[in-house]
Parts: structure tokens; sequence; C-alpha cells
């Protein structure tokens, strides 16, 4: 694997010690990821890191990131309020507006939190729940195809995000009326890339529409937020992105077009900081031979949802037999009564037999965070493996009781064995 990985008695040990499934992640590999962007990043004097929080909304993983200087990047009122449970506040907090309901503007004010405009009517929005702030930050999407290098890389004028080239210019205008002095500039053009040319080429666009903003309507340009995309190697076959390559690209395009400098630069790296440090593990229980060949495991897609939403790929280990012979092809796949629930699909894969212990790799980002409940199929827990190697649970699995606290009933608690 290309990407940080752990032992297989790591694994056997954490199994041991709670039961499957459970999302496993790895204290060390956070904290190293978090230092090398900040080493990638050492050459801006005000670079820093908003985790996305909708990546991996724990309170152990995203105070571990908070001691490393990081701050959080939030898109709802339920990411706001655990932000401020775990002690971010003001401009460590990054609030990503979209169609939000009107409130939560007012809260992310209400923290100091920077504002980050997804629409030209949100002006009026945030003037009215919280008021215009001194710096204030707008998302841009330039149209058309974003290409590297020739390449297609994503379709920006598909997406539903951010304000026209011609709307940026009006919206900064009409905020300086309201009273804003500073203005950041924000923009996702493309998803999970390990191109290393991606963020110096998004940089360089944002560099030029940000400087030509400030000089047109006299805002200063506070920021610019690179956002994330960063991606990485969910397949054995992929290199690794390498951060330091991002950064030194970023670094030639800003000081080519800001040789004074003077301009912060922020990212929201949510997969690239936790996706390689996250594991989801699981055991086998069934086995059926049909017109194909099928490993049943104890998790579902309840439990990591991209393989099925996305026909992503996440490398799979049996452990203990990693290197025996990938001689069988199997489909693994979960209980929940839909045919797109497979983790994997005509995978070479060791012999599996009913108790092997079974990893599923890179689900560090948007694992967990995407779970829900469907067929009554309960979230599993997160376990922390920390720094001096011990295990600590970080949040339990449901039980039945929390999967019914929501209900309003008719029969009694004793009917449903919720008292048991």
């Amino acid at each position: 694997m290309p990407n940080f990985t752990l032992a297989d008695s790591v694994f056997e040990g954490a199994a041991a010690a709670f039961p499957t499934p459970f999302h496993l992640y790895d204290e060390k590999g956070i904290r190293e990821n978090a230092r090398a962007l900040n080493k990638a990043f050492s050459w801006c004097k005000d670079f820093q890191e908003y985790f996305a929080v909708k990546a991996l909304p724990n309170p152990a993983i995203l105070r571990i990131l908070k001691e490393e200087g990081c701050g959080l990047d939030c898109s709802s009122e339920t990411e706001l309020q655990l932000a401020e449970a775990c002690g971010f506040s003001g401009r460590d907090i990054m609030f990503s507006a979209n169609a939000m309901p009107y409130e939560e503007f007012t809260h992310a004010r209400a923290l100091g939190a920077f504002v980050n405009l997804d629409d030209i009517t949100h002006i009026d929005i945030l003037r009215d729940h919280g008021g215009i702030p001194e710096t204030v930050c707008c998302r841009y999407n330039p149209g058309g195809d974003f290409t590297i290098s020739g390449s297609i890389m994503g379709n920006p004028g598909d997406s539903k995000y951010g304000f026209t080239h011609a709307q940026l210019e009006e919206g900064l205008t009409r905020l300086q009326a309201l009273g804003a002095k500073k203005f950041g500039l924000h923009a996702f053009l493309s998803s999970n890339t390990i191109n290393v040319e991606y963020y110096p080429t998004l940089a360089r666009i944002l560099f030029q529409v940000g400087k030509e903003m400030a000089e047109k309507t006299g805002l200063k340009l506070a920021f610019i937020n690179l956002s994330g995309g960063v991606g990485i190697p969910y397949r054995p076959e992929q290199e690794k992105t390498d951060i330091q390559a991002v950064g030194e690209g970023v670094r030639k395009a800003y000081e080519e077009i800001f040789p004074e400098g003077g301009v912060a630069i922020k990212t929201e790296l949510g997969r690239w900081m936790t996706g390689p440090i996250g594991w989801l593990v699981t055991r086998a229980i069934h086995k059926k031979d049909t017109y194909k060949h099928y490993i049943g495991v104890d998790a579902c897609c309840a439990n990591l949802m991209r393989p099925a939403m996305y026909g992503a790929y996440h490398h799979i280990t049996v452990c203990g037999k990693e290197n025996l012979p990938h001689d069988h092809l199997y489909d693994v796949v979960g209980c929940l009564c839909e045919n797109n629930d497979k983790f994997a699909i005509d995978r070479m894969l060791p012999e599996i037999v009913n108790g092997d212990l079974i990893v599923i790799h890179d689900s560090g980002a948007h694992g967990h965070a995407m779970g829900y409940n469907y067929n009554g199929r309960l979230r599993s827990a997160e376990v922390l493996r920390q720094a001096d190697g011990s295990f600590r649970l970080i949040r339990r699995a449901e039980t039945a009781q929390d999967y019914f606290a929501t209900l309003d009933i008719d029969v009694g608690a004793n009917d449903l064995g919720l008292n048991k």
C-alpha cells in the first residue's frame, strides 16, 4: 500500500478489544499529515488548514487537529456547534454557506467565524442575519471546464456552487457598500485529484481573479482559500500525492502574482488529512456460492457508502493472509436489502472463511460520517489508536434505543424490548 498503513496485528488487537464492525483511526498518522501540510506551506506567513468537519466529525479527531494548529470548515448548524464544543472560535472557523437556513448565518457571525458566501443573494441574507463583517469570503465559479495540461479535471459550469465572474464583481461592490473592507476568495474545481498541478493551477486562477477584484472594487484581498480536492491513492498502484511539491507549485504562482506578499493562504483538506488513516474493520460471517462467489461481512454500506454511492474503489486486505495467493474472485457484500451494498465486485483476494478479519482501507474521510439507518441498520463505533499504541473508543456503536429515540410510537418501551 502506498498510503500510511498499519500492521495486521494492530487490527487484530483492536478487534480483540471491540466488536466488529468499527472504524479505526491512527493518531500518529493524523499528526504526521497535519505537520507535512504545514511544512509544505511554511513559506506563507499566514497559512492555515481548515479541516472539513464533514469528512470526520468526531471531537477526538478535531481536538488532535486543533493541537496541530488547524481550524475547521463547517457547513451546518450542527458542525458549528461541534466546533464550538471542541474549543474552536473566531477566525479558526470557516463557515461555508450553501442553501443554508438563515439562522446558521447568525450563529456563524456570533462565533466570529469567517463566512464564505456561495451566492450573490446571500449578501442580503447575511446583512439581515448577523451583519456584514469587515472581512467576508466569496466562493467563485469560473464556469466551463477546468483543465490541467489539456486534460479536463472537472466541470464547474455544472456545479451548484459559487458566484459567476460578473456576480463576483457586483457582489464585492455591494459588500463594500455595506461596510466590508477586506475579502477572501474560495473555489473548488476538482475532487480527489492526485495530480500535483491541481492546487497550483487553481491557485493561479484565484490569485489573478482576487487581484483583479481588489483593483476593481477597492477592497483589500485578505486571503485565498484553495478549498479541498487534493486526493489520496485509493488503489495500491496509485502514487501518494507529493504535498511538498504541491506547496512549492503554489509558492511559485504566489510569488509571481503577489511579489510583495500580504495575502494569506487557507486550505480545507478533509480527505487528504484523514482519509488514508482510517480503516473499516469487519469480519466475514457468510459465504455464498451461486452464479458468483460472495463473502458477506458484518458491515454494510450504512457503515461505508462510497462504493455503493459512487462505485468507489476501497482496497481490501484479509488479516494474516496478505501474503497468500490472491486466487479467489469474490464480491464482498453487506446485509442491506439493496444489490449495490457491495464493498468490492469481482475482487481477487485470498481464500476467505467465516471469522476472517477483513480491513477496508482509506475510510478515514467520508466514511462513518456518511452513515445512515436504512433497513434499521445501526452505525458502528469509532476507535482511535493513540500515539502510545493503546486503543480508545471515541464513539460508541449505536443501539436500538438510539434508533427509536426520535420516534413517537403508541407501544411502550417494554414492547420493543428497549428496557432489556
